[in-house]
């Protein structure tokens, strides 16, 4: 009887945690399924005649024949290790002056977290219309100043359009950096520091033996987050040139929503995703492996 009711109560814990599995499978198991099934379907509601399985037709046309595939994918590029590394230098940065103590600090701290709280959706109207060609602030600034004696289109233009993108993003991105950071520099013990200022370490010695090599995980793992979440970002891009002009903001996310969505072409956009899917994985592993993330170092 004993071991009877000692392999019931070994089922508890699992009847526990069962709805959380049974969730998991139906909203990410079984979706991530189904792209990659599609993803070897000629699956196009508005040619329905088309459809059925091509196997690797999908890729072979993404690979060979689809030239937009690979200028998005530059843009991409450009895009994340734009976005990343302005992020993580300012983020550093605003997180190394905030953890000083002076007045108006905890003011200061919710200031910083305004852009990352408002809505991307909200930040590309605001964006655009501070880059407006007619009434825009940055034109009306820049002829003050002298720099210019006639408005620009900011995001009409493809030589300015990525670059007014990538300030709008920069602005929304920086609080995650600033905050994830400050967090980290508050687990630095200040011994440490106290130790450092004794044996003439200075400002820039505690900086590079203490701080960096304290916040080396925390780095790390941002950085990978905010890549893949760049990556992937789509609202702010399609609200404020959608894609344009002349395909010059057209990264892979965008181009997957472009045919997916747009094109009702269900098939090759899931084998864009698919694609998508696998550089982002194979880069969180290299990335993580050469950073030797989680890994203690030898002594």
């Amino acid at each position: 009887m004993q071991s009877i009711d000692r392999g019931k109560r070994n089922w508890i814990p699992y009847l526990f945690i069962a709805p959380a599995v049974v969730l998991i499978l139906c909203f990410m198991v079984y979706p991530v399924g189904n792209v990659f099934y599609y993803s070897f379907q000629n699956y196009n509601l508005s040619q329905p005649y088309s459809n059925g399985f091509v196997g690797l037709g999908n890729f072979i046309k993404i690979f060979h024949l689809d030239s937009l595939f690979y200028s998005s994918l530059g843009v991409s590029l450009k895009w994340v290790i734009i976005e990343v590394l302005f992020q993580l230098i300012f983020g550093l940065v605003i997180a190394l002056l905030l953890n000083q103590k002076f007045k108006g600090r905890g003011f200061c701290r919710a200031a910083v977290l305004i852009p990352w709280a408002i809505s991307g959706v909200l930040t590309s109207m605001m964006w655009s219309m501070m880059f407006n060609e007619h009434f825009g602030v940055f034109n009306a600034l820049l002829r003050q100043i002298g720099l210019i004696h006639t408005n620009i289109a900011w995001t009409a233009n493809s030589k300015t359009v990525l670059g007014a993108i990538c300030l709008a993003e920069l602005w929304r991105g920086i609080p995650f950096f600033a905050i994830v950071i400050l967090a980290g520099l508050q687990s630095i013990p200040t011994e440490l520091y106290e130790s450092c200022a004794v044996d003439g370490g200075g400002r820039w010695g505690s900086f590079c033996n203490i701080t960096l090599p304290y916040l080396k995980e925390t780095i790390i793992l941002s950085t990978l987050l905010r890549a893949v979440w760049e990556f992937n970002s789509v609202d702010l891009i399609y609200t404020m040139t959608g894609g344009g002009p002349a395909n010059a903001t057209t990264t892979l996310s965008m181009y997957i929503a472009q045919k997916a969505i747009s094109a009702s072409n269900f098939g090759y956009g899931s084998a864009l995703v698919v694609i998508s899917f696998m550089l982002l994985l194979g880069f969180a592993l290299t990335y993580l492996q050469m950073s030797k993330f989680g890994q203690e170092e030898q002594l």
